[in-house]
This record gives C-alpha cells, structure tokens and sequence, in this order.
C-alpha cells in the first residue's frame, strides 16, 4: 500500500500546486488592483465609438460571412499543423490525401473571390 502511496504522491503535490497557483491568481487581482471607477470608465464603449444603437439592433450580413471564412481558414491551418509534423509518417498516401484538401479549400476561396464575399464595399 505505501509503494502505491508514493507512486501518487508526486500527482497529490502537482494538484496541490496547481491549487494553489489557481486561487492566487484568482485572489491577487482584487488585492491588487486599483478600484476607482468613474463614470467614463464605467459607460459603454463599442468599436472605438459610443454605442449610439440598442444591443439588440441587426447586424449587416458582412459581419457574419467574415467570420464563417475566418473559421474556414483556421481550420485549414489547424489541419495542416498536425500534417506537417507527421509529415514523414503520413507517406505518399498522406501527401496526396492533403493535397486533395487543399485543393477543395482552394476552389473554395476561388469561388469566394469571385463571388465578391471578400469585398467590403
């Protein structure tokens, strides 16, 4: 039973630290920090500019269509790093099966540009 012990003690410390380490960085801002809010710290503040609309106005589509193409693109090159440092296990197959996905990616940005979804006019 104390082999056991002492096979999870290093674990029993690590969760320890890491307590601790949470609860002070989770303290240490109250503590710290200065607290004098006044009345232009405290009003809304919207994209460099005052807030002039209600929260719940609509959006222009634009918006939302940058925003899907940014997670298209984020995506591609969260793909491509795993690929890229297993590139030598992957093989020929691996290769070409990445290839195949850029490929599809770029006719879809083709598509895209032409369609005008990157302008901003």
């Amino acid at each position: 039973m104390t082999d056991l012990l002492q096979d999870y003690l290093p674990l029993l410390i690590f969760f320890g630290v890491a307590a601790v380490i949470g609860a002070a960085l989770l303290i240490a801002p109250f503590l710290v920090a200065p607290n004098n809010p006044d009345p232009e710290k405290v009003s809304t503040y919207e994209c460099g500019f005052p807030a002039f609309e209600s929260a719940r106005m609509r959006f222009d589509v634009r918006f939302y269509l940058v925003a899907i193409l940014f997670i298209i693109f984020d995506l591609e090159v969260a793909f491509l790093f795993p690929w890229a440092v297993a590139f030598e296990e992957a093989g020929l197959f691996g290769f070409w099966a990445m290839m195949l996905f850029l490929a599809i990616l770029t006719i879809g940005f083709i598509y895209e540009w032409r369609k005008g979804a990157l302008e901003w006019d």
